[in-house]
């Protein structure tokens, strides 16, 4: 056990320790955490663990509520990472509870060192924005512009501004001359929010690229909440590098790395580098910062997947250790280093750029691996559809997503609670012969299944094989709606735009919180944000 007295004091000292908290993303996002506790969820530890810690001997310490007693979760996830290979393992005493009583912060959100980030960025460098409505006059007028959007296909796909080009964070200084040759044309650089259109924007400032570049102040909600109609199934996005785009990204990379003084080293100096963390140096992180179509075409064996907005929108999705060392990778470094330069702002100083064009043969389209060596999966008995009469079905994905899709009279409930909720179901379901667990493709289900078994009351546990994939793959009914809930809607962050009522008051709600945070986070005193100043 460790105080929080000690925990804050290791957060302002510069030690690398991973900080997670277990409890369900939606617990941890609204009532609140440390700003650099990282969410891992005693749910969906067991898959994510190892991306975020890649070295087991790194120093953890774990947190809850606080209220959770010896059985809590911090407790059990603590032996769960004992079952991966984590031997350095410690408790937050008191949890969330002892962290507000200290008087300590507590932020509420989702990413929050990274979009706290982001409003310093614009706070600091008073980064040019632009309403909605002064956006559509321009459309209207036809004005020399062009809107890029900096989030990644699925979510411009969703909702856009009409006539925006998809554009990922990373992609911008990489590609901005394709699509604005000219000096004289408008930047518009937008997200859902607020974050990414400011470090687009400020990208290209950063950059500097000669056109006038502007954020959309609070991205497509302000759109919506303009009043202005919003796009659906967008796709328009970029093609190939053209010869001034690279031209133009090559001279910018060069400038900011020698402005910056970021840290590049060869595939020597790499292996140098992992020697020398293999005695105790902390965790190494190898993120491939390019397109997912780039990465999946071919990758450095141990590199994993982080493109760079993304990276920099949510830091805490990839690296799960403050202070851990981070290497960037792309194929010319013009991505890794405007990547680099947002993450040595954040205060991840032990961040370099991989200098290194690798050869056909180094290259491998094999996934990363998800767990420790030595981690296998349970194999419980896995059932087919037309094995479910008669059994309690337990949905084991997000109540977001069994919302909006789930088989027909499965109980909604989050894994870590199964223990209690298993026998509370039966109690509503006492005609069941057996229990059947379903999840998006099983391996959550696999993994909850031991558990499952000792609060089965003897009933024999299954699970739905190949998962609610399989289920919608082979076109059978579909159930919607939080129609049997063992559990509250709580497990997960909830966007202001996946609710179905208010989402207008959501909206509004989640952009007075980004702004709010600049103050905060000097109150907690626990960042080292260094913004760089063109």
């Amino acid at each position: 056990m460790v105080s929080v007295q000690q925990v804050k004091a290791m957060l302002k000292s510069g030690e690398v320790f991973g900080f997670f908290d277990v409890r369900e993303e939606g617990e941890f996002s609204t009532q609140g955490h440390p700003l650099f506790a990282t969410p891992l969820p005693l749910s969906r530890l067991e898959p994510r663990a190892f991306a975020l810690l890649p070295d087991p001997k790194t120093r953890i310490v774990l947190m809850d509520s606080g209220e959770e007693g010896q059985n809590g979760r911090a407790l059990r996830a603590a032996a769960k990472l004992g079952e991966l290979g984590y031997g350095n393992v410690a408790v937050m005493d008191g949890g969330l509870k002892a962290w507000r009583d200290a008087g300590y912060e507590v932020f509420t959100g989702v990413n929050v060192p990274s979009k706290a980030f982001g409003e310093v960025v614009e706070h600091d460098n008073d980064t040019p924005r632009i309403d909605a409505a002064d956006v559509q006059k321009l459309i209207d007028s036809k004005a020399d512009m062009v809107i890029l959007d900096s989030r990644p296909m699925p979510e411009f796909n969703n909702m856009s501004i009409p006539g925006g080009v998809d554009c990922p964070g990373a992609e911008l200084v990489y590609r901005v001359k394709d699509f604005a040759p000219d000096p004289n044309t408008l930047v518009v650089v937008n997200c859902a929010g607020r974050t990414r259109s400011i470090i687009g924007a400020q990208s290209l400032i950063n950059a500097g690229l000669p056109n006038k570049v502007m954020a959309l102040k609070n991205g497509t909600m302000g759109w919506h909440l303009a009043g202005l109609k919003v796009a659906r199934g967008e796709t328009r996005s970029f093609g190939p590098q053209g010869p001034e785009a690279a031209k133009f990204a090559q001279a910018a990379a060069a400038a900011i790395t020698q402005r910056m003084g970021i840290k590049k080293i060869d595939r020597a100096g790499l292996n140098a580098l992992e020697a020398q963390l293999s005695h105790g140096g902390g965790p190494l992180h190898r993120l491939d910062v390019r397109d997912p179509a780039e990465y999946a075409q071919g990758h450095l064996e141990g590199f994993r997947h982080a493109a760079g907005g993304q990276l920099v929108q949510a830091t805490d999705q990839y690296v799960g250790a403050r202070n851990a060392t981070i290497v960037l990778h792309d194929n010319d470094g013009v991505r890794a280093t405007m990547t680099a330069h947002w993450l040595l702002q954040m205060g991840w100083k032990e961040t370099y750029v991989l200098d290194h064009k690798p050869s056909a043969s180094e290259l491998t389209t094999k996934a990363e691996p998800r767990f420790p060596k030595g981690f296998k999966l349970p194999t419980p008995k896995t059932v087919s559809p037309k094995d479910i009469d008669g059994a309690l079905v337990i949905d084991l994905d997000t109540s977001l997503r069994y919302r909006d899709g789930h088989v027909p009279s499965a109980w909604f409930a989050v894994r870590a609670n199964l223990g209690r909720t298993i026998p509370e179901m039966l109690k509503q379901q006492p005609q069941a012969k057996r229990i059947v667990l379903v999840s998006p493709d099983g391996e959550i289900a696999a993994l909850a299944a031991p558990e499952a078994q000792q609060a089965a009351d003897g009933l024999p546990v299954a699970i739905l094989a190949g998962g609610m994939k399989a289920w919608r793959d082979a076109g059978l009914p579909i159930e919607t709606g939080h129609t049997r809930m063992a559990d509250p809607p709580t497990d997960v962050w909830y966007r202001p735009y996946d609710f179905k009522q208010d989402v207008e008051a959501a909206m509004r709600q989640y952009l007075d919180w980004e702004v709010d945070l600049v103050p905060q986070v000097k109150r907690d005193g626990s960042a080292t944000f260094a913004v760089f100043k063109r």
